[in-house]
């Protein structure tokens, strides 16, 4: 079974490739997005047409086509340049499950490599697609952009090493700090950012009702070239994969939509399809023909993303409780959701039902700290401030495993995970984010 997944994925990667040498470009992109290959930067080849003519030949003269291992492309960005190892893998599916799942680390092995510190409570966190940078957002209105494999290098140097670095460099040690920029254009504080999936632009929404963009390439520039002036105060935004769009939630009930192009609001028609209280959190599916938003009035939503209607209302998804987050899985058939009730739950889109519910954490009242999948899906994390770790969950049995001591003084405000790597950020109100990896995955 292994082996027919492996042959499976390198016949995405030479379709891709192919693809490429075509020009085919965009179909390629959205492609590599379905299977879960955008992390690898496939070059163009002409290998999978080769291939092809081999087999007719042989196929004409008679024969069975000679059983032939297929090389997998080489990606033109080696994960070593990232300072991670990738693991590709599809995710989770229920209605079809591989063998050999759940081979990627638990939350237990992850340790600590890197702990960047703001002045104020950090709130917020995200990844770049490719994972080779990461940034953190606070209270304290600052945002940091953070090289990942200087993270991991400075973790790997010695004491003695660290100092020589320090005297030998002139500016005071910050020619290889793994904070690579620092942004400031907001007036209050921070509560959300995200990275543009195909420009070097990071979005952010704050208290101030301001979502900001900002160009992190322009080492001179702190401020954001574009602003977006909202009606309340920012919760969460989703952008859609081809970048063209912002979807925003607020302490208003009704979900935005953004042309990014024009700066243009959109808002669905039919005044019911809204929620009734503040939203609290909004995503698209990978393939951006759906979207979700979450609410304070306790239920959570499913939205048309060509559209913009919405086509389901899932209410009192946690007892009535206020939903904190809603994420998609890769395959976009099932929905994970958390709530102020302290569980975190797993939807199935095609029967309507929660199949599955991760409880035994405790949160307060006012943390609205996501459940987040790690990077294969195989687990659910979500903040235990009883006890002040980072719960784990196997996805599919809902079985409760090791926790990990988060090494944080105070509450956990924000998780999010690598989309390909073994690495993950937590966000705390004792004013520090730390990055976590785990070498051994």
């Amino acid at each position: 079974m292994a082996e027919a997944v492996e042959d499976q994925e390198t016949m995405y990667k030479l379709i891709i490739s192919q693809l490429r040498y075509d020009a085919l470009d965009l179909i390629a992109s959205s492609l590599a997005k379905c299977v879960g290959l955008e992390d690898l930067a496939l070059a163009p080849s002409s290998r999978l047409l080769e291939v092809l003519k081999l087999g007719l030949q042989e196929e004409k003269a008679g024969k069975e086509p000679e059983q032939r291992k297929l090389p997998g492309l080489t990606p033109t960005i080696q994960p070593e340049a990232t300072g991670l190892e990738t693991n590709i893998k599809t995710g989770l599916d229920l209605e079809y499950e591989k063998e050999g799942y759940g081979t990627s680390p638990p939350v237990a092995q992850y340790e600590t490599h890197y702990v960047t510190a703001h002045k104020g409570p950090v709130t917020s966190a995200a990844f770049t697609p490719d994972g080779r940078l990461c940034a953190t957002g606070s209270v304290d209105t600052s945002i940091k952009i953070i090289d990942i494999s200087r993270m991991l290098a400075k973790a790997a140097q010695s004491q003695a090493e660290r100092q020589a670095e320090r005297d030998a460099d002139d500016g005071g040690g910050m020619k290889n700090h793994p904070v690579v920029r620092t942004m400031y254009d907001h007036d209050l504080a921070v509560n959300v950012i995200a990275f543009h999936p195909t420009t070097s632009v990071l979005v952010s929404g704050g208290e101030d009702r301001k979502v900001n963009l900002f160009d992190y390439t322009k080492s001179t520039v702190k401020k954001a070239y574009k602003c977006i002036g909202e009606v309340e105060s920012v919760r969460d935004i989703s952008i859609h994969p081809s970048g063209d769009f912002l979807l925003v939630a607020t302490d208003h009930p009704t979900v935005r939509l953004y042309d990014l192009t024009t700066l243009q609001c959109y808002v669905s028609a039919n005044p019911e399809d809204q929620h009734t209280a503040s939203l609290t959190s909004v995503r698209y599916c990978p393939a951006a023909n759906l979207y979700v938003t979450a609410s304070k009035d306790g239920s959570w939503k499913l939205w048309d993303g060509v559209s913009n209607r919405c086509v389901q209302t899932y209410r009192n998804a946690h007892d009535g409780a206020e939903i904190h987050s809603v994420r998609f899985t890769k395959n976009s058939k099932f929905v994970l959701t958390s709530g102020r009730d302290s569980t975190a739950k797993l939807w199935e889109l095609s029967t309507g039902r929660a199949i599955n519910t991760y409880g035994g954490a405790v949160i307060h009242n006012n943390n609205h700290a996501p459940a987040i999948f790690n990077y294969t899906e195989d687990y659910v994390m979500f903040p235990d401030e009883k006890n002040m770790a980072i719960g784990c969950w196997d996805s599919r049995t809902a079985e409760k495993l090791s926790s990990l001591s988060s090494g944080h003084n105070n509450a956990i405000r924000h998780l999010v995970h690598s989309t390909c790597a073994p690495a993950f950020l937590s966000c705390s109100e004792d004013y520090r984010a730390r990055f976590w990896y785990c070498r051994d995955s």
